[in-house]
């Protein structure tokens, strides 16, 4: 078994770029101590903890779409549905190590659960 370390993800929006491109698939790595612990130091999250989370998720988030760069600027530009979504999908691999998500079978009604590939499966 390989220890999975990124994860897929695909927003439910999607980030608008400056030249207008939706960008919506990206990969997220699993946080490390000093992705947690580093931004804590940061003016921003001293004058506004809520900024923390901006932070992290430009630290943990490796791609998104073709942009060169993911900083805290894309972060904030995000769709808000985005960004909770990021969030909750943060918390997911980070807690559990899995982005299980909860889906029903627009079929049968069938609850249950899957996970998403990860990079280079």
């Amino acid at each position: 078994m390989v220890f999975q370390t990124e994860f897929d993800f695909i927003l439910p929006k999607g980030y608008v770029d400056d030249e207008g491109n939706l960008q919506k698939n990206g990969i997220m790595r699993l946080a490390t101590a000093a992705d947690e612990i580093l931004p804590l130091r940061d003016p921003r999250v001293q004058t506004n903890p809520a900024y923390l989370t901006v932070i992290l998720l430009s630290r943990v988030i490796t791609r998104l779409g073709d942009l060169p760069v993911i900083d805290t600027k894309v972060i904030e530009n995000l769709f808000a549905s985005d960004f909770a979504y990021l969030q909750d999908f943060y918390n997911k691999i980070n807690e559990s190590g899995s982005p299980n998500i909860k889906v029903t079978c627009p079929k049968c009604g069938h609850n249950f659960e899957v996970e998403p590939h990860s990079q280079g499966e």
